[in-house]
């Protein structure tokens, strides 16, 4: 593999005929205006009254080691990080101000990122988007209308780097603990005929993980050719990748790990005919995911620009997984007599299962700039279709006739999504704005076909017929003021959403969960001169109906989400920084929220399947939401040299809404230490930089997800309930070391 990817990298160096250009920016205004075009129409500006963080592609850069976007930007007020494998590498998750990721609305360049059907985003089918990205803006609460499924939390608005306007390439590799290794190429040609540029990027990521077997083989792509004119940049951008990554999401219970050491991983582990303890060596999750995106950014006279994009998204995978004594029926197979003469009715197995999905869209964007009135008029219609099914792969000591690869299951999903919204930022008067963002928002959901839930009372696999409507309008008003270095805003939004594709399959007809809705109430203050910054944001997030877990089951025995009536997020997100000197900065943030469902009730059951009992909890945390997060980062650069020291605090946390300890995820502080030099103008080399990153540098250990359960057995005539959990540990002492070269 190696010794392909520098043959490839010489080749790349070769067709390009790299030069050494200077960068003359007059020569292309126009191209430099219509960046500025795309970002002002889909990105928060400081007259827009909400909360949100600019991550620049230079701070993105200086933390860029192969780690998964989420671990990037983690210094980010109000957000928190996952990782299945440990060490960041793999299957990534984030979180902000409590919200998961199926709540948090992320685009790329305006496209929806977010999987149509689940709402959530992998990361590992998009491995080193970081190193093609220009740069990446958080909006925190309900934002400003955008594309794809609602912010019920925040919204992650990327956009891809612009199209190039010198030659260059650029080569940079990084090596470090647990195997982790990263691998990547750009290239672009500079403006040639004067108007055409091409740009490509190829990466390769690895890793073993710091969690057992949980290892990681990603391969990733990204390319766009560029046309520009006066007032016209017209982009064909497509990027992708796939991944192989073992399965790590079943965690360890502290049992386990007091037993079997931190890094135990229990996926993929049986019982072998000898009567040892094996592990499936396939036990992978198999992805292949391709974007692609014509993008167009037009001038309209002196007041007017258009953005407008094509778009389609092609995934194509599955997962390969050994189920330990599973019931023969569940699976269409029919029971069998074992070596003992014994009826078998269930066995081990092994089981594939696939999702082959297609994306596709069309978005317009009008502005119109003049005086005292910035608008907006968007519109896009998106449609998508996912086949899911399954098929049976192998069968322990099977007796009797079977298709190798016999199928048990296969369903689609089709959902269309249209909306349309207008949007104006008025100035009243001299430093005084009003803003108002009104969106019409239309859904056509189906499911149909036989899902992958057995069905005990039909004695087959659960029948799915599901088509739903929806119609949201989410209006969004406020004020901003402006004066000087003073920026203060007040803002009132209202969002819907849909539920997502497990909350019908994993329902009962009878059970079909209802759109959730969030009024969102926020109040910030901001003062930002020279020598430091303050800002201080109060947030209060009202949902109506937001579908959480209760223990509920349904007939074929998968957790329920339940609409609960009432349940809030409020919190203050507090920011500060400190430059006193030109090679110094100190940045510091902090959130302290209280998040609560009021009046929860939590189901448990006998033996996990029957007779439930109901526990009135009162009001309760909700899930997965700490009280307290802060980032503390200290930054200093003196000539070539730049070192960041990077630390995260996240309060304690209960992986249910019933507050039990047993689901309790302890607090933690984690630093990350960050160490650069970069070497300009070598012969022959436009820049060397050497990069070294220590993480975790004091050595916790830490868990930042997990799972929690619970279930009851009669002992005396009473009953005891019995709590469980599993808890994905993540890497202690870890380094990282990087080399990027520029030509």
């Amino acid at each position: 593999m190696g010794k392909t990817f520098l043959s490839g990298t010489a080749m790349l160096f070769a067709a390009c005929g790299v030069c050494h250009e200077a960068y003359a920016a007059e020569a292309d205004s126009s191209a430099i205006c219509l960046r500025d075009i795309e970002v002002s129409a889909n990105r928060a500006v400081r007259t827009t009254p909400v909360a949100f963080t600019n991550i620049s592609a230079e701070e993105i850069k200086a933390v860029n080691d192969g780690r998964d976007l989420p671990f990037l930007i983690n210094q980010t007020p109000s957000i928190v990080t996952t990782g299945d494998a440990g060490n960041g590498v793999g299957y990534s998750g984030i979180r902000v101000r409590g919200t998961d990721a199926s709540r948090i609305n992320v685009t790329a360049n305006g496209v929806p990122v977010n999987d149509s059907e689940s709402h959530r985003v992998y990361w590992v089918n998009m491995p080193d988007l970081a190193s093609g990205l220009r740069d990446v803006q958080i909006q925190r609460g309900a934002g400003t209308s955008t594309n794809g499924a609602g912010a019920f939390g925040a919204s992650i608005n990327m956009l891809t780097e612009a199209p190039s306007l010198e030659r260059y390439a650029e080569v940079s590799a990084s090596y470090g603990s647990f195997n982790s290794n990263r691998q990547t190429v750009k290239v672009g040609s500079g403006i040639f005929d004067d108007h055409w540029s091409v740009d490509a990027r190829f990466s390769h990521i690895g890793s073993d993980g710091y969690i057992e077997r949980a290892f990681s083989k990603l391969w990733s792509y990204q390319g766009q050719l560029a046309y520009r004119a006066d007032n016209t940049l017209l982009r064909l951008l497509a990027f992708g990748g796939h991944e192989q990554t073992y399965m790590a999401w079943d965690y360890a219970s502290k049992e386990q790990m007091e037993k079997y050491g931190r890094r135990y991983n229990p996926c993929g582990e049986y019982t072998a005919s000898d009567g040892t303890t094996a592990y499936y060596p396939d036990q992978c999750d198999n992805f292949t995911q391709h974007h692609l995106q014509l993008l167009l950014n037009q001038g309209l006279g002196q007041y007017m620009r258009l953005n407008a994009a094509l778009h389609y998204t092609k995934g194509d995978g599955y997962y390969d997984q050994y189920k330990t004594r599973r019931t023969l029926e569940e699976y269409g197979l029919s029971n069998f007599t074992g070596p003992d003469g014994e009826e078998v009715s269930k066995s081990d197995l092994i089981r594939l299962k696939f999702n082959d999905n297609d994306f596709g869209g069309a978005m317009l964007n009008l502005n119109y700039k003049r005086g005292r009135v910035d608008a907006s008029f968007g519109s896009a219609a998106n449609w998508f279709c996912g086949r899911h099914f399954g098929k049976v792969k192998w069968v322990r000591n099977y007796v009797g006739a079977i298709d190798p690869l016999q199928e048990y299951y296969r369903n689609s999903g089709h959902k269309f999504d249209f909306n349309v919204y207008g949007r104006a930022d008025v100035t009243i008067t001299n430093g005084l704005a009003a803003y108002a963002d009104l969106q019409y928002r239309h859904i056509h959901y189906r499911i149909d076909g036989v899902s992958d839930n057995f069905d005990w009372n039909t004695a087959s696999m659960a029948l799915l017929d599901i088509h739903r409507d929806y119609n949201f309008f989410n209006p969004k008003l406020g004020l901003t003021y402006l004066n000087g270095d003073h920026r203060a805003f007040v803002s009132w939004s209202v969002a819907h959403k849909e539920p997502v594709r497990d909350n019908f399959t994993d329902a009962d007809p009878q059970h079909y969960p209802e759109a959730e809705r969030l009024f969102d109430y926020e109040l910030g203050y901001s003062y930002d001169c020279r020598l430091f910054s303050l800002a201080a944001n109060l947030y209060y997030m009202d949902y109506k109906d937001q579908l959480v877990v209760t223990g509920q089951l349904s007939d074929t025995g998968n957790p329920l989400s339940i609409n609960v009536p009432d349940s809030y997020r409020m919190g203050v997100e507090l920011q500060g920084a400190l430059r006193p000197v030109s090679w110094f900065d100190w940045q510091l943030n902090a959130t302290l929220s209280r998040n609560r469902i009021k009046n929860f009730v939590e189901y448990i059951y006998e033996d996990e399947w029957t007779n439930p009992i109901s526990i009135d909890c009162g009001d309760t945390p909700i899930a997965f939401s700490p009280s307290l997060v802060m980032g503390n980062t200290f930054n200093f650069h003196w000539l070539g040299f730049d070192a960041s020291l990077q630390t995260k605090y996240v309060g304690k946390q209960y992986m249910n809404n019933a507050r039990s300890e047993e689901a309790l995820l302890n607090s933690y502080c984690v630093t990350d230490l960050h160490l650069g030099y970069t070497f300009k103008e070598l012969k022959g080399i436009k820049e060397l930089r050497l990069g070294f990153a220590v993480y975790n540098l004091f050595n916790e250990k830490y868990c930042n997800n997990g799972y929690a359960g619970a279930g009851y057995y009669v002992e005396d005539g009473k009953n005891v309930i019995y709590r469980y959990a599993g808890f994905a540990a993540q890497a202690t002492t870890n380094v990282m070391g990087t080399v990027s070269l520029k030509f």
